[in-house]
């Protein structure tokens, strides 16, 4: 009988951190290129390339990372990691290079959009109406 509650308990333990491991996969922080954490965004905001971010961020990004961007989009409950809040003070601290990173390049579960949105100036436009989602 002792036998077998020890085996159950070495189950649970590592059931355990299989479960944590799944779950914390991908929430690490992101290992940005110093080649991007340097990179400036090369396309002045107006309300022009605004909109046209806006309408990039409605076909590609709102399913998950919601309308205002605080990761609450209809496909985020489905997803393994967090999508974040782009809303947050903490996130608008970075570069623009580490966003066009994050929001182009990808890892993980965030998509690579270099082919879905292939004009580098709609890249950064998209960048600019990221920008207007901080609270």
């Amino acid at each position: 009988m002792k036998s077998r509650l020890v085996l159950f308990n070495l189950s649970l333990i590592t059931l355990t951190v299989i479960l944590f491991s799944a779950f914390s996969a991908g929430n690490d922080p992101w290992n940005i290129p110093d080649k991007y954490k340097k990179m400036k965004n090369p396309v002045k905001s107006t309300a022009d390339n605004v909109k046209v971010g806006k309408g990039i961020w409605d076909k590609q990004c709102k399913s998950c990372h919601g309308t205002a961007g605080k990761g609450d989009g209809v496909k985020a409950k489905g997803l393994k990691t967090s999508c974040g809040d782009m809303s947050s003070a903490t996130f608008h601290a970075q570069s623009d290079g580490e966003i066009y990173y994050q929001s182009i390049i990808g890892r993980n579960e965030m998509p690579n959009f270099e082919k879905k949105v292939p004009d580098e100036t709609d890249r950064w436009s998209l960048i600019n109406f990221i920008r207007t989602l901080k609270k």
